[in-house]
């Protein structure tokens, strides 16, 4: 089965589970999800594996051990892409993402440090400049209220400099087109046109090499 979109039933799922986010509503509709919310999402993630690496899509319960939001489910869908890549489908539309989201200590410092020197750190930004022309955001998930400790605060790229990782993103609402094969189009448009601020992330900041009884 070739990757086709959305259908409109995966749109009126989400918008029922984020009225009733209940078990009784997710096992009433739950062959709604298998059909027109997950199985698209896999069919997605298969045929962009030769090119961005092998799909993992995120369980659909919510972690609610720590949380006082006691929802047992997410109102998206989500995936991620073993070579570089995150695509998120909900009732507000379609997303993709890329870059480093969480960055651990040691990935964190050496990309303040790529941010902070003149040479890396203007590529950079002529590369953000290059990306947000072609309508992509670029931007973390936090940031800190004032320069990191050990950079001045009148740095020229301290807007950089106070991000907790670095992330490219496209959000688009929802729309016809979500239907057809225009949303992989789009996706892969997204991911191609991100992929200078990735390399840039590779080469300068790369994996984590803390150990895991260190994280």
């Amino acid at each position: 089965m070739a990757f086709r979109g959305w259908p409109a039933e995966a749109v009126e799922f989400f918008e029922g589970l984020e009225t009733d986010n209940s078990k009784a509503y997710w096992q009433a509709n739950k062959s709604v999800y298998d059909l027109a919310v997950r199985a698209p999402m896999e069919e997605l993630l298969r045929e962009l594996a030769t090119e961005f690496g092998e799909g993992k899509v995120f369980r659909p319960n919510r972690d609610i051990r720590f949380s006082t939001d006691k929802s047992p489910y997410k109102t998206q869908i989500a995936a991620t892409m073993s070579r570089g890549g995150y695509v998120s489908f909900s009732a507000d539309g379609l997303g993709v993402g890329s870059g480093i989201y969480q960055p651990m200590p040691d990935q964190l410092d050496r990309l303040r440090r790529a941010i902070a020197d003149d040479g890396t750190g203007k590529q950079l930004v002529k590369l953000i400049e290059a990306a947000e022309a072609k309508g992509i955001e670029v931007s973390a998930h936090d940031e800190l209220k004032t320069a990191p400790k050990g950079y001045p605060k009148d740095h020229p790229r301290i807007d950089l400099l106070r991000l907790k990782g670095l992330v490219t993103w496209k959000h688009w609402p929802v729309a016809a087109w979500l239907g057809t094969t225009k949303a992989k189009t789009r996706i892969v448009d997204v991911l191609h046109a991100a992929r200078p601020v990735n390399a840039w992330l590779d080469k300068h900041v790369g994996p984590t090499t803390m150990s895991l009884e260190r994280r």
